[in-house]
């Protein structure tokens, strides 16, 4: 039985049934969530909760293979068992689960299970990645299985899935192949996911699930249960914005229907009036960029076009605090998983302290939720991008003292002026290759130098690091639209302070598996950055795997 966070909770519960109502099958007929289904891809070697409801007093059966057990639904109609841990295979099996009725899903495999989330980083579909041609080509993979969650905002933990509309592939799972890959997840599925499945199958050789749950431009607050930010004093701004969301959510519902009504006029207006303008102004655009890469010349800044208007939401749409965990990560629970990818934190970028709390705890709460220990939980650190996101950066680096994260660096994958650089093979690729080394056993390196202290004798800095064996000078081999290329020719990055804690860009040498740090403007150094430019960083220092160091820097002051 789910508890609640407010003590609105009972009420809430009854106004979010009317929301969720369409995605729960009748209550006589013995009923699983939507993540169960043909074709999907259980996790091997570990309990399988198997759940959903009923009558309650109803004896359930479920059989999987050549394993079954029976339950009976409690008094609300609810039920859950599990299953014994099953070895991988790829050879299909069937799930029947007998009540009053019976349900039969087939082409059921075993194998590894993980989830990816996030935001619009994560959510960039493969459809738009560097060469995408190359990729679909090779994309028809039988044994990668893939599943996109359907949007929804519930104020309430839901126990299933909002109903997706017949023509997606959301809320369903489906093979992996070049045409699933492009109308999965609304647009084409998660190019950085994708890549890290197919790379990780490639390694484990079990087949392998991947479930995106991610939705673009939301912040960490969004995928946070309720009960975790009441729990903690430094996020009860944010919790009184939710509380605040619980008491306005009546009059919101009731106002719903002339808000539509209001919202299909509007977009009609747009679709009439505002989105030829839009489409002619980036028709011009790309016409100009073009001629400018032609010449050889800097491409012009795109247009600013009219957005359209965006659909009424009572719950206060997808920025509203907890809103996401409820409807798009709670579902999913207990269903066994490997663990987790996150790409996260852009929506977070001008609070990087704040992040450094509320990232461990959302990481904490789903582990709690699960009910698994402390699953692996492996996630991006932004690129590089015109924002400051260093202080979010840190944030993320700070987050690998929880245990069993790993933290895959993106710095040399970004471009100044693309929000969401093409470069996802490679973050996908390096996700998988921490995964591989801390889950499957792979002795293969799979970080980048990480900074762990610094020395300051006589005029210079001393940088030590883990992960340091091969230092090295290199660039990330990446060309395109917004992309700077970084040189070779001597480190950078690097900047040192004084007492006055001005910082001025630095000479640095690798010496060994150390970095010395020097600058004629710098005479009695105190502290030492790396990639901490607040415009757009430049890097190039890696390990001899050919992964970039973290920026980092060894002081902690203010700015």
């Amino acid at each position: 039985m789910r508890t609640f966070a407010n003590p609105n909770a009972l009420r809430l519960t009854l106004l979010s049934a009317v929301m969720t109502a369409s995605a729960m099958p009748a209550r006589a007929d013995v009923s699983l969530p939507a993540i169960f289904g043909d074709h999907m891809v259980l996790q091997e070697q570990q309990t399988l909760p198997i759940w959903g409801t009923a009558d309650p007093g109803e004896k359930i059966t479920v059989t999987l293979g050549r394993s079954s057990a029976k339950t009976i639904a409690d008094e609300h109609g609810a039920w859950r068992l599990d299953l014994p841990a099953q070895k991988p295979s790829d050879i299909p099996i069937t799930l029947t689960v007998t009540g009053q009725n019976t349900l039969t899903f087939t082409d059921v495999l075993l194998g590894e299970v993980w989830l990816a989330s996030g935001q619009s980083n994560m959510e960039f579909g493969v459809r738009t990645v560097h060469d995408s041609a190359t990729v679909l080509a090779a994309a028809d993979r039988p044994l990668i299985r893939l599943f996109t969650v359907p949007r929804a905002t519930p104020l309430e933990p839901q126990s299933s899935f909002a109903t997706a509309p017949p023509s997606e592939l959301r809320g369903r799972w489906v093979l992996c192949t070049a045409d699933s890959l492009l109308k999965s997840g609304g647009g084409s599925f998660s190019a950085v996911a994708y890549f890290f499945a197919r790379d990780l199958q490639a390694f484990t050789h079990p087949p392998t699930g991947i479930i995106q749950s991610t939705w673009g431009g939301t912040a960490a607050e969004s995928w946070t249960p309720a009960a975790t930010l009441a729990a903690n004093p430094k996020f009860a701004k944010t919790y009184a914005q939710y509380q605040k969301l619980v008491a306005s959510y009546p009059a919101a519902l009731a106002a719903q229907p002339r808000a539509l009504e209001q919202y299909k006029a509007a977009l009609d207006d747009f679709n009439r009036n505002i989105r030829p303008k839009n489409d002619a102004l980036n028709q011009n655009w790309q016409a100009a960029a073009a001629k400018a890469r032609e010449a050889g010349r800097p491409v012009p800044p795109q247009p600013k076009l009219v957005p359209a208007p965006v659909a009424p939401d009572p719950t206060g749409g997808a920025h509203s605090a907890t809103v996401l965990y409820n409807g798009m990560i709670a579902p999913l629970q207990p269903f066994a998983i490997r663990g987790v990818i996150w790409y996260q934190g852009e929506s977070n970028g001008g609070d990087g302290r704040g992040y450094r709390d509320l990232f461990p705890a959302m990481i904490t709460a789903w582990r709690s939720a699960w009910g698994e220990g402390d699953f692996p939980f492996l996630y991006v650190q932004l690129p590089g991008y015109k924002n400051q996101w260093s202080m979010l950066r840190e944030a993320q680096l700070m987050t690998l003292s929880l245990p069993h994260t790993g933290m895959a660096v993106a710095i040399d994958l970004g471009a100044i002026d693309q929000l969401h650089p093409i470069w996802k093979e490679p973050v996908g690729q390096r996700l998988a290759l921490i995964a591989e080394q801390q889950v499957y056993g792979s002795t293969a390196e799979s970080s980048g130098p990480r900074y762990t202290h610094a020395d300051f004798p006589s005029g210079k800095a001393i940088v030590y690091f883990d992960h340091a064996k091969g230092l090295q000078i290199s660039s990330y081999p990446i060309s395109g639209e917004g992309y700077t290329p970084v040189p070779t020719d001597k480190l950078h990055g690097f900047a040192l302070a004084g007492e006055d804690h001005v910082f001025h860009d630095a000479d640095a040498v690798i010496t060994g598996e150390t970095v010395t740090v020097s600058s004629p403007h710098v005479p009695h150094p105190i502290a030492v950055r790396y990639g901490w430019d607040p415009v757009y960083p430049v890097c190039n220092l890696y390990n001899g795997a050919n992964l970039p160091a973290s920026p980092f820097r060894s002081d902690d002051w203010a700015k």
